[in-house]
């Protein structure tokens, strides 16, 4: 099972994952309005790209924004999951010896054990938080389904298993196994489900980025339909 999940299923899992990010990047852009959308950002293409980096950078910055800064607990949720879920799974040292024997690469900057357990438990932690969240709120209830915990539980079982096998608790190399299968769902779930979030924040946040340095209010004074 081992030589299965590290050979062929991590090459798989992978192409699954990239090729299929690629696609739905593609798709998104494909989507946009030809009238709305790509006329205007074709006419004004420096605005577009100013907007559209200020809006990611500013929404990937913890109280950037007004938004973060009118929810400043679930922004720090939000964040100490996310950072969490980005960063151990590419750093950590073990990761890396893995695919230094698989594919001969590897990052050249590596994690340690202790701070990817703080990271990892962090994530745990914001999981359970955020399922509390879901639970607790009725605005937010209404709109959770089985499919979102479903999403959830998939982000965040790569890392209860992680912990477990790490901590060796029962059966450490039925935990890594299992640490291996969840790592490797997740890889060929995320294109088809709204873990593509991954590769659609940028897409999104850019487009609106691009919307606002063009159409609403950006370019002030200039004759436009929008």
């Amino acid at each position: 099972m081992y030589e299965i999940l590290t050979g062929p299923m991590i090459w798989l899992s992978l192409s699954v994952f990239v090729i299929g990010m690629i696609v739905r990047v593609i798709l998104y852009i494909r989507g946009l309005d030809w009238k709305l959308d790509r006329v205007a950002y074709r006419a004004h293409p420096k605005a577009g790209i100013k907007g559209a980096a200020r809006s990611i950078f500013f929404w990937l910055i913890p109280f950037a924004t007004r938004s973060w800064q009118k929810q400043p607990i679930m922004t720090v949720i939000f964040f100490g999951f996310h950072v969490g879920a980005v960063l151990v799974p590419i750093f950590l040292l073990a990761h890396n010896m893995i695919l230094k024997d698989i594919f001969g690469l590897s990052f050249p900057i590596t994690m340690n054990l202790c701070i990817a357990d703080i990271l990892s438990w962090t994530v745990v932690v914001c999981a359970i938080l955020l399922i509390l969240r879901r639970v607790s709120m009725p605005e937010v209830r209404i709109l959770t389904t089985t499919y979102d915990y479903f999403i959830l539980f998939l982000a965040v079982a790569p890392f209860v298993t992680g912990l477990f096998a790490r901590y060796q608790v029962g059966d450490d190399s039925f935990w890594f196994t299992m640490h291996l299968l969840c790592g490797e769902l997740f890889l060929f779930l995320a294109p088809f489900t709204k873990l593509s979030h991954i590769a659609l924040f940028f897409m999104s946040r850019a487009q609106l980025g691009a919307d606002f340095g063009i159409k609403r209010g950006g370019l002030k004074g200039v004759n436009m339909a929008w």
